[in-house]
């Protein structure tokens, strides 16, 4: 009977223990702000999840095993799991330096870092897959080996002079467009400044993508706008009958105690997803050889089921893809029919080569077809941007773009992978068609893009817009606009609305930063020019003294062709206290300077970068500004 008894207590309790449960929680650091990318894996089992941008976790798994916690950087924590929700806060492991896994033919090296328990094996599918962590490839001969290194905060400064590391391996066939940095224009002479905005985000995460493996970063991948709108900022909602509104802000400049700066932001109006007008979709998908890599097609099918899941009943979607060929792999399908459309991304495999003009050509037939009137109509590109086939120099896919906007398909172009990114010909291809461009380097990317901007990604409330402000040479005696370089239009451009500009998706943000130098102001940026001998500016004295400049905006409703003008004034002062979007806006661009070695950051520092955007970094709740902050911590300057 005792046996019997004590036989039925420990069943009872194995039963509690195998109990299964869904277990959730956050993943955050010390200061208590969300992990994101953090690992959380059952240990010693393959089941294995990450958390999203918000630090959040979920998995099923029983009550009484071991879960794994790991971030490279932080120390590795195992937790029994005794419960539904299991929150972690993870602690910088200063400890961690640099771990270097060699593995010799068949053979695997492992290595144990910190207080982590799983094995580290060198694979091909690591490259590119987790901040911090770089694979070097040997030629596939016997005696030379693969490495994978895994970067410690400790050793980041001394990255780059490793005998074993060329800092130019994960770019040295990547393509960037030409920036000459703007310089400083006497009011007097130029008033105008104008510009189409760009809500492109693809350099943000194409920078993130190289400090984090370690890479050299390019000047020209560098273009301080995309860094400035790729995080979200605290301006209010239009108001009225327009889809955008108009905010300023006139402070010191941080970098330079002598001149203003000055913020220009559009807000677009947000749209609920279930008022977005029914939507046509047409994936077109690269599936050539050189989208083999785990962080290219792998991670665009991934990426795309994201997407998938927002879709409603009224949308449709339809598959085309092209290597040596274009062909469609999925007719239009509704967006409730879930599975099917998932099914045909899963059978997606890489090989061959790239006709990337024969699969624009068939994807913008498709979307022809299937058009819905005043619904939402876009192609939505996804490669290298490695085209080898058929149309691929700049001009002629330029051309082909351009006549294809004409049909009311708007073009959203995704770039992915390393080593031979194309991002010039994206860029191109996305501002010609009336789109936006976005690099995805990971799935917290992924889950950014298609997660918490679905609707400002790909539904278009304003098109053409563009921007120009007049300067009172009054009390501006130069400016200077901060980015935008690619983005310049001459100033008869404004008014004519056959010139293309940039479009403005639900919710999106745009911000512009001008440097300004009052008149007064003696500075070494600026040469003498003889006086100006027909220009009076007598009656701009009189009239216009306590002005700035005057800020117009023009832009289209997404399909008529007439364009609306809006304006504001901006007075001549300066905010006694700073906004928290002025200072993180700031630091954002202050750092973009540092790594393009401008002759403007005024001699400033890496500390100084921090210290501004921790003085903006404000509510962050979704962790972006944190992250940045991080990033800056661990990015080595150009050296002259």
């Amino acid at each position: 009977m005792k046996k019997l008894l004590t036989l039925c207590i420990f069943l009872m309790v194995s039963q509690v223990w195998a109990q299964k449960i869904e277990v959730s929680g956050i993943v955050t650091d010390e200061s208590g702000l969300p992990l994101p990318g953090a690992s959380v894996q059952v240990k010693n089992t393959k089941k294995c999840v990450t958390t999203d941008f918000d630090g959040k976790y979920k998995l099923q798994t029983n009550v009484g095993v071991i879960l794994v916690f790991s971030y490279v950087g932080y120390a590795t924590q195992e937790v029994v799991v005794s419960q539904k929700t299991m929150n972690i806060q993870m602690k910088q492991d200063g400890t961690l330096d640099e771990v270097v896994v060699t593995a010799y033919g068949g053979k695997t090296n492992s290595a144990k870092v910190a207080s982590a328990v799983s094995t580290v094996r060198v694979e091909e599918a690591l490259r590119g897959s987790a901040a911090g962590v770089r694979v070097n490839t040997g030629s596939g001969q016997p005696n030379l080996s693969n490495r994978i290194i895994i970067r410690g905060q400790s050793s980041i400064q001394g990255v780059t002079n490793m005998g074993y590391h060329n800092p130019q391996y994960q770019t040295s066939n990547e393509s960037y467009k030409e920036i000459n940095e703007n310089t400083f224009k006497r009011a007097t002479l130029t008033p105008l400044s104008t510009f189409s905005i760009d809500v492109d985000k693809a350099a943000y995460s194409n920078i993130r993508r190289m400090i984090n493996i370690g890479a050299t970063i390019p000047a020209d991948a560098v273009k301080i706008e995309e860094m400035i709108n790729y995080f979200e900022y605290d301006y209010k909602q239009p108001k009225g009958r327009h889809p955008l509104a108009i905010h300023t802000e006139v402070g010191t400049t941080p970098w330079n105690k002598d001149t203003k700066l000055l913020k220009v932001a559009l807000k677009g109006k947000e749209i609920p997803l279930h008022k977005i007008p029914p939507s046509n979709f047409t994936f077109l998908i690269d599936v050539s050889g050189s989208m083999s890599s785990q962080n290219k097609l792998p991670l665009l099918k991934s990426a795309f089921k994201l997407m998938v899941d927002k879709m409603r009943k009224e949308d449709k979607v339809a598959i085309v893809v092209y290597a040596g060929a274009a062909g469609m792999v999925l007719e239009p399908t509704s967006g409730d029919n879930k599975e099917k459309i998932i099914a045909a991304l899963d059978k997606l495999n890489a090989g061959g080569s790239t006709a990337g003009g024969a699969g624009i050509e068939l994807a913008y037939k498709i979307a022809a077809e299937n058009f819905i009137k005043k619904g939402n109509n876009r192609v939505i590109l996804a490669t290298d941007g490695d085209f080898n086939v058929g149309q691929t120099s700049r001009d002629s896919m330029k051309k082909l773009i351009e006549a294809k906007r004409e049909t009311g398909v708007y073009l959203s172009v995704l770039g992915f992978g390393m080593g031979n990114y194309k991002d010039d010909l994206l860029e191109l291809l996305a501002d010609k068609g009336n789109g936006n461009h976005a690099y995805i380097d990971t799935m917290q990317e992924a889950h950014k893009i298609f997660g918490k901007e679905f609707g400002g990604t790909l539904y278009t409330i304003a098109k053409d817009v563009k921007l120009q402000l007049e300067f009172n040479p009054n009390t501006v005696q130069a400016y200077r606009l901060i980015g935008y370089e690619n983005r310049l239009l001459n100033d008869e451009d404004f008014k004519d609305d056959t010139k293309d500009a940039g479009e403005l998706g639900a919710g999106h943000t745009v911000t512009a930063l001008y440097e300004i130098i009052p008149v007064g102001v003696k500075t070494e940026y600026l040469k003498d020019v003889d006086d100006l001998k027909y220009t009076s500016q007598d009656i701009a004295k009189k009239s216009y003294s306590s002005e700035l400049l005057t800020v117009k905006i023009r832009y289209k409703k997404p399909n008529k062709k007439r364009s609306i003008q809006l304006k504001t004034v901006v007075k001549n002062k300066v905010a006694k206290r700073a906004s928290d979007d002025f200072n993180f806006t700031a630091a954002v661009a202050l750092f973009g300077m540092q790594l393009r070695d401008s002759e403007y950051h005024n001699n400033s520092k890496v500390e100084d970068v921090v210290a501004l955007a921790e003085l903006g970094r404000g509510e962050d709740k979704n962790g972006y500004r944190a992250e940045f902050i991080r990033l800056v911590k661990s990015t080595p300057m150009p050296t002259k």
